[in-house]
């Protein structure tokens, strides 16, 4: 078995940025700990520092053990401080994945109300791929995962799709942006410059279809996987970006832009996703009935 106090001396090694300053942390001399940290390599079969320069950096496989080592010991300093104070009135976790592709300002008005709960709340939010959240949630690392779509079938990840509802698409440009064409829209869109998301985005592919419906060919300036960057070019007057229609007047205010023009045929969808089938955490509860209430629908995915 991994003796944990060889790990801990090599972590607050990491933690410290050297073997002295280690030492009068911990109180022991840099020998003791230089001796711990060869136990442990001796333990694993592998080198964790390599020479560079005057000093030590982490090997490929040292980073991959203070990244291991980084998790245990701050999850149990985090025990030690819930235990010291478990007499107290503790605050509802929720650890939250946010699929990068869900724009900030829709993940915020979703997940606000749980904070006008009467209990307290403790946000812990993550935000990468559906897919690396949906891996978490399988590990219970997460409570639920907020997506622009449901769990794709070809993951095999067990949860339940909580269908939060459906926004169409706003068109918007800058105010300092002249548009070329007279038409009306959304014909006016035609070799407009355009922002669009990236294919990270469930949207991306109906979109594109949508255009080529309308027979538009609009001139592509930019694809982003970060909506927020988009909507900064945007605001620069760079080109035409899309949001979802439920907070373009919030994005129009926030941005100095206008509507020109609002589409329903292609509509984005928000879902929460759960491991369990009927949530009983309460800030999950409150979240999915508010953000129904918003978004108009009281249907479950």
């Amino acid at each position: 078995m991994l003796n944990f106090k060889h790990l801990h001396y090599f972590w607050v090694v990491g933690q410290q940025g050297g073997v002295t300053k280690a030492s009068e942390s911990l109180h022991v001399t840099p020998q003791t700990i230089s001796g711990q940290i060869n136990q442990l390599e001796a333990e694993l079969g592998r080198d964790l520092f390599e020479k560079a320069g005057r000093g030590l950096q982490l090997t490929e496989f040292g980073k991959l053990v203070m990244s291991y080592a980084e998790e245990i010991f701050t999850l149990g300093n985090e025990l030690e401080a819930q235990v010291a104070h478990a007499d107290e009135e503790q605050p509802i976790l929720l650890r939250v994945g946010v699929a990068d592709a869900v724009p900030k300002t829709i993940a915020s008005r979703i997940l606000m109300p749980a904070m006008d709960l009467n209990e307290r709340i403790r946000f812990i939010c993550k935000e990468s791929t559906q897919e690396n959240l949906l891996a978490d949630l399988a590990l219970h690392r997460l409570d639920c995962v907020l997506a622009d779509g449901p769990i794709p079938s070809n993951l095999g990840v067990r949860g339940y799709n909580h269908r939060l509802g459906d926004s169409g698409l706003s068109f918007m440009a800058a105010t300092s942006l002249t548009l070329a064409s007279s038409r009306p829209f959304p014909q006016m869109l035609h070799e407009a410059p355009m922002l669009l998301t990236s294919d990270v985005s469930q949207i991306r592919a109906p979109l594109m279809t949508w255009f080529t419906d309308q027979q538009i060919v609009p001139r592509i300036l930019g694809e982003f996987d970060d909506r927020a960057l988009m909507k900064a070019f945007g605001q620069e007057g760079v080109g035409v970006f899309i949001v979802p229609t439920s907070i373009a007047d919030e994005v129009a205010e926030q941005y100095d832009a206008r509507e020109i023009g609002r589409i329903t045929d292609v509509t984005e969808s928000f879902y929460l996703i759960t491991s369990e089938r009927n949530p009983t955490n309460p800030a999950v509860v409150t979240i999915i009935e508010e953000a129904r209430r918003w978004l108009g629908t009281t249907r479950a995915g």
